[in-house]
């Protein structure tokens, strides 16, 4: 265990600190440096790029974490990497042939709303499998159990590149074209380095013999395709729709609406790295009591310490927007609603670990099948009707059912629910904070009037969670700080 816990703890400081650079280049940099236009190109390029990533890795880095250990000898673990890494050429050659003949056809379509996306389709393709190799070589290095490296050239490496680009651009040493190039170049630098650093753990042996047990890894290979685009259709899909029908501003205004969103579903990505395994372990002891309790408590923490960083947003958000460009503005009903969808993400606790470690997982999948095709369908109504908006609601609409589906199906399968009266309790106090204090405003500078209501709000909502002891684990944090 004391490697699992020395890197789990090495790679969530190294997420927080790539999450904090990001948001420095999202919200700050290229609002001030890029135009709206440019700044939403790349924002479409990226996500759409992140849509095919799964095709194009063939499900093949997911593959390789599940099946390596079953591999006893140094024969077949070589044949079965030398199979990984062909077979996502399986696709990106086709991919790439008809990417070739048919540019014309597929770039106007692309472009059919923003013209200046024509010239750039092909680096969505170059980015797609930029991704997939990522994740292989990521793969490869998990499973010799290394993991801190890949964690740190995905969250932090191309994020410190981009802001060395983006004061590049500003100080008039690149273009805006060599820029966007620029990103793509660092994402193909960030493979290569990631794949050395694979090869240097285990140098692969190209070994062509029969696999054992070919037809279930190709089977897995085959499902996970279909689960890791489902997931990133939910995640990208908004983004690209926008770029179909609204213009490339409404785009960019959208990607940093989201991303201060984001910001609240940080704790949930931490402490899945705890709950996972525990999860995993009550569940093969059939451990009912301990599965409900760690149930409740890793809702109850979560929808407190989100609730705290959603408030954080929400009463700041006006004084936030004052420090960018004045368009940004219109994100502030994005950030809301996903805010608040990506609040009942925390709220539901390890319910993903309980579906994902049981014997339920494959309704996984259908759920996703259904969630996928309900987050077109919602995105083809509204953003035309309401645009930015729109695609906000239809996130916010699929995420919903998608929490609710799974609370519902855990409850009929293991009949526990993660709610006890403290998430009642937790509920009103984010709400009679949220009012006391979103309509409170300073006449300082916009940083010194967030840190003001900042440090109000950890008053506030901090002696209220200790005072009515909403949480046993956070009370025992605090009475560390409040004698």
């Amino acid at each position: 265990m004391g490697i699992v816990i020395n890197q789990s703890i090495k790679n969530t400081v190294i997420t927080y600190i790539g999450f904090i650079i990001g948001a420095i280049n999202v919200i700050f940099l290229y609002t001030k440096f890029l135009s709206e236009a440019y700044f939403g190109l790349i924002t479409f390029i990226l996500s759409t790029a992140n849509i095919l990533m799964p095709l194009m890795a063939f499900g093949t880095h997911n593959t390789i974490v599940k099946f390596y250990s079953s591999f006893k000898t140094r024969q077949s673990q070589n044949s079965f990497l030398t199979l990984m890494l062909i077979v996502p050429l399986l696709i990106i050659i086709p991919a790439g042939l008809i990417t070739h003949f048919g540019y014309d056809i597929i770039s106007n379509w692309l472009a059919k709303e923003n013209i200046i996306i024509k010239d750039y389709t092909w680096l969505i393709y170059i980015c797609a499998i930029m991704f997939a190799y990522f994740e292989v070589f990521y793969a490869w290095s998990r499973v010799q159990l290394q993991s801190v490296f890949g964690n740190f050239m995905k969250e932090v490496f191309h994020r410190v590149c981009i802001t060395i680009l983006l004061l590049l651009l500003h100080f008039n040493y690149l273009t805006v074209e060599q820029l966007i190039y620029g990103i793509v170049i660092v994402y193909m630098v960030r493979t290569f380095i990631m794949k050395l650093y694979a090869f240097s753990l285990r140098l692969p042996v190209i070994k062509l013999t029969k696999i054992p047990n070919l037809s279930a890894v190709l089977k897995y290979s085959a499902l996970i395709i279909i689960a890791g685009s489902i997931a990133n259709v939910i995640l990208e899909i908004d983004k690209f729709m926008l770029g179909q029908f609204e213009a490339l501003n409404n785009v960019a205004y959208y990607g940093v609406a989201i991303y201060i969103a984001t910001v609240i579903g940080v704790p949930a990505r931490s402490m899945h790295l705890i709950t996972h395994p525990l999860t995993a372990k009550l569940l093969n002891d059939n451990d009912q009591i301990g599965l409900k309790s760690l149930y409740q408590k890793s809702s109850l923490n979560l929808f407190i310490i989100s609730g705290f960083i959603f408030l954080c947003i929400i009463i700041n958000i006006n004084q936030l927007y004052l420090l960018i460009p004045e368009n940004y503005s219109e994100g502030f009903v994005v950030v809301l609603v996903i805010g608040l969808a990506k609040l009942t993400d925390n709220l539901i606790g390890n319910n993903n670990a309980i579906l994902f470690n049981s014997d339920y997982y494959r309704m996984v999948l259908v759920f996703g099948v259904l969630l996928a095709v309900l987050t077109i369908v919602l995105n083809l109504v509204f953003i035309p009707i309401y645009g930015i908006k729109g695609a906000a609601y239809a996130s916010c609409i699929t995420i919903l059912t998608y929490n609710v589906t799974k609370l519902l199906f855990v409850y009929s399968k293991f009949k526990i629910q993660p709610f006890t009266n403290s998430t009642l309790k937790t509920a009103i106090l984010i709400v009679l904070s949220g009012l006391a204090l979103f309509f409170w405003e300073f006449s300082f500078y916009p940083i010194v009037n967030i840190i003001l209501k900042a440090l109000i709000l950890v008053i506030v909502y901090g002696l209220s969670v200790y005072k009515f002891n909403l949480s046993e684990d956070i009370t025992k944090i605090l009475q560390r700080f409040i004698p």
